[in-house]
Formats: C-alpha cells, sequence, structure tokens
C-alpha cells in the first residue's frame, strides 16, 4: 500500500514429490493461501524459482499462464465455483472446451467423471438443485476432468458439515491413491491428518513439515 510492501513468504524452500498428498496449515495472515496462488499461477513470487513438472514458471503472461494451469492444474474450491445457470455435466467439460476437444467427446469424459465422484444420475441438475457435498463433487469431477498433473484444494471441506467433508476427503484420498499429486490447504487439523504430509506455515515461514500416518476418512464416520 503506498511505499510500504508487505512480505508475505519469507524464504520458503518447498517441494512436492509426484503422487504425494500434501496439506498446507496455518492461521489467517500465514501465507498458504499467497502459497497456493503462487502454486497455481495466480500470483508469481516476487523472487525466487517454482518449477512445476520440470518446466520454469516464470515472466508468463496471462494467455501462457492460462494454458498451462489448464494442462498442469485443478483447481478445487470452498466456495465451488459452479456455473449457476449450467448443469453439473456442463460445469464439468467445461475444461475440456478450453483444450478444443469436440462437444461429443466432452460430454463423454464429463460423464465418466460425474461416474467417478458418484453423481451420473444428477448430470442434468444445476448447482442450485445440488447439496453442498454434491457441489463440491461436481468440483472435483471438473477438477479432474482436464487429467491434471496437480490437485490444488483451497479449503474444500470448509463449507460442509463434519460428515460430508469426510465423505469429501474419502473421495480425495481415492484420487491420490490412484497417483494424482494433490495439495490442500486447510487450517482443520482432522483434514490434514487425512493427508499424508502436514506443512506448517507461519508468518510467511515454513515451521515444521512432517510426514504423518494418514487417518482413512470413513473410518471416522
Amino acid at each position: 500500500m503506498g511505499s510500504n510492501s508487505l512480505h508475505v513468504l519469507k524464504g520458503i524452500n518447498f517441494s512436492v514429490a509426484e503422487g504425494e498428498l500434501v496439506s498446507i496449515m496455518g492461521s489467517s495472515g500465514s501465507g498458504k493461501s499467497t502459497l497456493l496462488n503462487i502454486l497455481g499461477m495466480l500470483d508469481e513470487a516476487d523472487s525466487g524459482s517454482y518449477t512445476l513438472d520440470g518446466l520454469p514458471i516464470k515472466n508468463l503472461n496471462e494467455k501462457i499462464a492460462a494454458q498451462y494451469r489448464n494442462k498442469f492444474l485443478g483447481f478445487i474450491f470452498q466456495s465451488f465455483n459452479l456455473i449457476s445457470y449450467k448443469n453439473a455435466l456442463d460445469n464439468v467439460a467445461l475444461p475440456l472446451y478450453y483444450q478444443g476437444i469436440k462437444h461429443k467427446e466432452r460430454v463423454e469424459i464429463a460423464m465418466s467423471y460425474l461416474e467417478k465422484v458418484g453423481l451420473a444420475d444428477w448430470a442434468g441438475h444445476l448447482p442450485n438443485e445440488l447439496s453442498g457435498g454434491q457441489k463440491q463433487r461436481v468440483a472435483i469431477a471438473r477438477a479432474l476432468a482436464s487429467n491434471p498433473k496437480v490437485l490444488l484444494a483451497d479449503e474444500p471441506t470448509g463449507a460442509l458439515d463434519t460428515k460430508t467433508s469426510y465423505e469429501v476427503m474419502d473421495l480425495i484420498q481415492g484420487i491420490n491413491d490412484e497417483g494424482r499429486t494433490i495439495l490442500i490447504v486447510t487450517h482443520e487439523h482432522d483434514i490434514a491428518e487425512m493427508t499424508k504430509r502436514i506443512v506448517n506455515l507461519k508468518d510467511g515461514v515454513i515451521i515444521d513439515d512432517s510426514k504423518v500416518n494418514q487417518v482413512r476418512a470413513l473410518s471416522n464416520v
């Protein structure tokens, strides 16, 4: 603001291997959302380097950044971010439209992912006809549809009750079991314990980075 600058992240050294399921924790203002935004190519770090699947992410214009995001990343948000006037099938198919995939193939792929998250029967329903848990399942199917290298989830259970949260985490654990790399920002300790590694941020610094014995989600229901 004005001549003042705020350093949100301070000398972070952080790497994630293919197939990991990592949670990023920290209080409000700790830098976890900024870190996720940099990893998601929504923000760019002022210094340092970021490499994704062997590709240096630096000085990207918005068009190239959007192409890289669509190629490498799937996003899951607390607020679902579904398009209200499109049904579940069309919401899931949207990333495929931007990849230039023909309509018939988009529909087939989108339906296969709705089946994967258990919502094939709800394909024609609009978001306002779905429960919170169903909306998040649609959002997960949409994130998976473009076959990304990495899923980035920002408080994916933050708007859900406990039982539904655990069901969504069971789905996320199953996706990770298939080899998908997933990073989850969360402030909920029970959700973090369902990952395989917890990274704790405080005042823009990693204060702890530990592998944990993963708790299976549905063992808590």
